[in-house]
């Protein structure tokens, strides 16, 4: 009966419960009827103390500052240096579409964001100029796992806050990995577009004039990257105050640089970050009252029996770290698994001298991967339902990429020193 709760919850999202409510529905079921030891005020208490920390006030804050750029020009502005920079190479709109999620990786830090914003933008264009809508929801959807791993990625932060390792060092370790992801999408379009003679956006290649006028258009907006990294490397800024900086610059570049932000757009700004930031935080209430209950029945005890008496080796623990997250990724939002996850694997993974933020990272990319990946992807349906796809097309023409994703995963998986590199090299 102890399991119970577990086979709720997938039974809840194979219901197309939301998540949120799914893990609320899980846990209820195990404390009102098959538990009578913990107080509903305790629990209650518990779900409101796991969003009052001043660590994941830097959420909703990274989540205004992400719709403020959309609406200040800022990501206008990566979008046009990402044309500048690859639209002349065959496919050369899905090329802009992987260079464009990369630069939106080190301002927003939204997965979601990112996919719905391309969905709205680009895809229409991309089919304007012959692309498939299959092949344009599927790379909108896949490059959009970028996002997150390069720094302030939303779920670096949840990661580092449940295993208690340091923010700063987290957002170190996710730029090889993002910038990998990007090399190798850009190189499976080269071949997706030749094949299908997709056409390049522009006729020919920029000069080295255009990509410096560009650049300096584009400014603004590039070293916002370099302020978040430095600020939290030298410890001059919290996390939290971090996201606060980052929104503070995006508004004011949108009022005062690119003149693009309206008084009459922070209403919208104020009430997307709003629905956004409910979103994620319900859904961390409800992971922390899902934790309860695997904590009460003892379930992370013995699953690091289960783990440590099956395998010691670092290398088959990892497969099925990589397998339990895709799975999870599939059913189960980021915020979520990020919660549960890391108290239970932290232990083990330290245990086998797997270095906890390598693990993070893993955890981080394969979650975010099992978004795109069907039946349940939650990037996938967010693409498809954008632009009108289905997705028998999504799945026919997204399966390259979906595997280029997963190959240089593994790759980081066990190359350790793919996203460790910066901490050695900075001590």
């Amino acid at each position: 009966m102890e399991f119970l709760p577990i086979a709720a919850m997938f039974a809840f999202f194979a219901l197309n419960i939301p998540v949120a409510f799914g893990l609320i529905l899980s846990g209820l079921t195990y404390f009102l009827f098959l538990c009578d030891g913990m107080p509903m005020d305790m629990l209650v208490q518990g779900m409101i103390a796991q969003t009052s920390s001043f660590t994941m006030l830097a959420i909703p804050l990274f989540i205004a500052a992400g719709v403020a750029m959309t609406y200040g020009g800022i990501s206008q502005s990566l979008l046009d240096l990402a044309d500048t920079l690859v639209g002349h190479r065959i496919g050369g709109l899905g090329h802009v579409n992987v260079l464009l999620s990369t630069f939106m990786g080190g301002c927003s830090g939204s997965a979601t964001a990112d996919c719905a914003f391309e969905s709205k933008i680009l895809v229409p264009e991309m089919v304007k100029r012959g692309y498939s809508k299959g092949f344009s929801a599927a790379i909108t959807s896949a490059s959009s796992i970028i996002t997150p791993i390069i720094p302030p990625g939303i779920c670096l932060i949840i990661y580092a806050t449940a295993a208690n390792v340091a923010i700063g060092d987290m957002f170190m370790a996710g730029y090889s990995p993002g910038i990998l992801l990007c090399l190798a999408l850009m190189i499976a379009t080269h071949f997706i577009a030749k094949a299908k003679r997709f056409p390049p956006s522009r006729q020919k290649r920029a000069s080295v004039g255009e990509i410096l006028e560009q650049a300096r258009k584009s400014a603004w907006a590039l070293v916002l990257p370099i302020l978040i990294i430095t600020s939290l490397r030298f410890g001059w800024i919290t996390p939290t105050e971090c996201g606060a900086m980052t929104l503070a610059y995006s508004i004011l570049v949108g009022f005062f640089i690119y003149r693009k932000l309206k008084f009459g757009h922070l209403p919208r700004v104020l009430v997307e970050s709003t629905l956004n930031t409910a979103t994620v935080m319900l859904i961390l209430a409800a992971a922390n009252m899902f934790a309860r209950y695997l904590t009460w029945e003892g379930l992370p005890h013995r699953l690091t029996e289960f783990i440590t008496g099956t395998t010691s080796n670092p290398v088959v623990f990892l497969l099925m770290v990589n397998l339990l997250m895709i799975v999870m990724g599939m059913f189960i939002d980021t915020a979520a698994a990020l919660i549960i996850l890391p108290p239970l694997l932290v232990p083990i993974a330290k245990a086998m001298g797997i270095d906890p933020l390598h693990l993070g990272i893993v955890m981080c990319m394969q979650d975010t991967f099992g978004g795109i990946t069907p039946p349940f992807g939650v990037l996938m349906f967010t693409s498809t339902t954008i632009t009108r796809t289905k997705v028998s097309d999504y799945i026919r023409e997204g399966w390259p990429l979906i595997l280029t994703c997963l190959a240089v995963i593994l790759l980081v998986t066990f190359v350790p020193a793919l996203s460790l590199w910066p901490m050695r090299l900075f001590g």
